[in-house]
């Protein structure tokens, strides 16, 4: 049972700009709830503070884990933050213990298309403008110890042509001889800039550097973000920084942190970034914070740490894994599960009546424009449709041997006709139980019967099953992860061949896939909707993230820096006259 502190005038303050009207607890607070002491905390102002990774005990009572997954994402948003914070609140609400476990959000897409990612109406993290703009610095010191790597290829690069063997002479080190065609490290920044895509560096010549083409990734791509996200100590993430493949020699061979000498340095500038930040729902459910990394190129999944903090400290942790359930969570199982061992009772699947229609594929939906009328009105044959690709998630889910419940993110003009045929189908398609989720308009009040299902599912949930073992190949694991999708056939570019031979020399063909593709679709090509049947699955790309531990498929061109559309949301975001944020959503 979460204990009740008490509370007086002088604890609860409104702080919140999006939501004046929620009042916050002190940090201590809610770190009380918990058991956490003082000495675990790291403060950051009133209302934000790290916990310590030192609170982590061995042993002792765990709690569950409650994946939360959606279907295929849509423009029109399927709600898996709203419906991941309010069922925190639902199982605060029955009297258990709850945490809720989420992604850091990227400034691209907060100053882009998306938005925030505190989740919204009565469920969503408070001091929301804090978890949208900045926190406590960890992607800021992410970028600054990737662009450190980045600035220590292109100083040895240059002093090594600059000297030649002299410069093993009046240093000490030995020759690296990078090759200028094989560097693989670009530099990152935590915006939205399409025209970083492709840059040259170096420009100019002498005492500017080597000239060469290169590009600028977000820092959500970044492999140390991942690695951020998987490290289980401090140590751990020194030594998996070092393993960071960031070029090649002329000779072949791969240049790490390690041997460039910067490993070190990268960790210090990242040392902080260990730690979870706790913060607060609107109803004073704990949250964890930790960690961003992408769900195509990375693992889409908060860090191992806030989660084994979670489990430590709570009954219930409900984690998000980004876009579909064939993104995060099947990276969930497939990187996070086989490094950690932490493993979920529940998948949680998050739907909504008008992204199930617009997954039918008869509307080609764009962001910000008006939806049909077939969208908003009931229509059982176009729901009928689109809830092929639920049941497709349904049993996606189930392949990995758990329970699946479905959340239907209700709005206040769906209708009761169409919400019970989408219970039933849900239902008849594999799923233990499907509710109704209205986190949003009520909160923890309006999870409970969700949340109560959950945790039934949670009573009897045996372990996970993986599609393939370490000791397949390379090849038997991508062809296993297309067949899940539905491809008929798998083709290789030349240069994915070559790579996928270097990679399995190189003695990495044990790792996991990260599969690179659209969130948009089950298949690699965003155009095909709903339940794609009898199409390739081209495999363009191949790359190993050693210090993450995952070998990267790309399965087309994957963008890893976003650009910034016609109306970002920056239009909307100022300051008053009080210095508090407006438009911040």
């Amino acid at each position: 049972m979460t204990p009740k502190l008490p509370t007086t005038a002088n604890d609860l303050a409104p702080l919140s700009d999006a939501n004046p009207d929620a009042h916050l607890r002190p940090i201590q607070h809610i770190a009380q709830q918990l058991g956490l002491t003082a000495e675990d905390l790291i403060p950051y102002g009133h209302h934000m503070a790290k916990v310590d990774i030192s609170a982590l005990r061995p042993g002792g009572p765990q709690g569950k884990l409650i994946l939360v997954s959606s279907i295929t994402p849509t423009p029109l948003g399927e709600g898996k933050t709203v419906t991941t914070i309010g069922l925190s609140q639902g199982i605060n609400q029955l009297g258990h213990r709850g945490v809720a476990c989420i992604r850091q959000p990227s400034l691209g897409p907060v100053f882009g298309v998306k938005g925030g990612a505190a989740g919204g109406g009565a469920a969503q993290v408070l001091p929301m403008e804090k978890l949208n703009l900045h926190l406590t610095g960890d992607i800021h010191a992410i970028s600054a110890a990737h662009n450190l790597a980045a600035a220590a290829l292109d100083a040895r690069l240059y002093h090594e042509q600059r000297l030649g063997q002299a410069f093993s002479q009046q240093t000490g080190m030995p020759l690296l001889n990078i090759d200028v065609q094989q560097i693989l490290w670009p530099r990152v920044v935590d915006h939205n800039d399409r025209a970083l895509r492709h840059i040259r560096v170096g420009m100019g010549g002498g005492t500017h550097g080597v000239e060469r083409p290169d590009h600028v990734e977000i820092t959500a791509a970044s492999e140390l973000m991942a690695i951020l996200a998987l490290s289980e100590s401090l140590h751990d993430m020194r030594q998996r920084i070092g393993r960071i493949i960031l070029a090649h020699s002329t000779a072949g061979h791969p240049i790490t942190a390690d041997d460039l000498g910067v490993a070190g340095a990268m960790t210090a500038l990242m040392k902080e970034t260990i730690h979870p930040t706790l913060m607060q729902t609107s109803e004073q459910t704990p949250v964890l914070i930790h960690a961003g990394p992408f769900a195509n190129i990375a693992h889409g999944n908060s860090s191992v740490l806030a989660d084994r903090l979670g489990l430590q400290l709570a009954e219930y942790v409900v984690t998000e894994a980004g876009f579909g359930s064939d993104m995060g969570m099947e990276k969930f199982f497939n990187i996070k599960y086989r490094q950690s061992g932490i493993a979920p009772s529940c998948v949680v699947l998050v739907a909504t009546l008008r992204s199930l229609k617009a997954n039918s594929g008869v509307f080609d939906i764009k962001p910000g424009q008006p939806l049909p009328a077939d969208i908003l009105n009931i229509n059982i044959p176009l729901l009928s449709q689109g809830c092929a690709n639920l049941k497709w998630h349904i049993q996606h889910a189930k392949s990995y041997g758990l329970p699946v419940v479905v959340a239907v993110n209700r709005f206040p003009d769906d209708s009761a006709e169409e919400l019970a045929f989408l219970s039933d189908y849900a239902l008849s398609s594999g799923a233990v139980a499907c509710e109704i989720s209205e986190a949003f308009a009520k909160g923890g009040l309006g999870t409970t019967a969700l949340a109560q299902q959950v945790i039934n599912a949670c009573a009897h949930a045996p372990e996970p099953v993986l599609p393939y073992p370490d000791s397949a190949s390379l090849e038997q694991k991508i062809a296993v992860l297309a067949q899940s999708y539905g491809a008929r056939d798998i083709t290789f570019t030349p240069q994915a061949r070559q790579q996928l031979a270097a990679i399995t020399a190189a003695g990495f063909a044990h790792l996991p896939l990260c599969m690179a593709k659209t969130p948009l679709s089950i298949s690699a090509d965003a155009r095909l909707k709903n339940v794609p049947r009898d199409f390739v699955l081209p495999i363009t790309a191949c790359a190993v993230s050693a210090g993450a531990g995952f070998v990267r498929i790309y399965a087309g061109d994957i963008m890893t820096m976003p650009g910034l559309g016609t109306q970002p949301a920056y239009y909307h975001i100022d300051i008053d006259d009080e210095g508090c944020i407006r438009g911040l959503s």
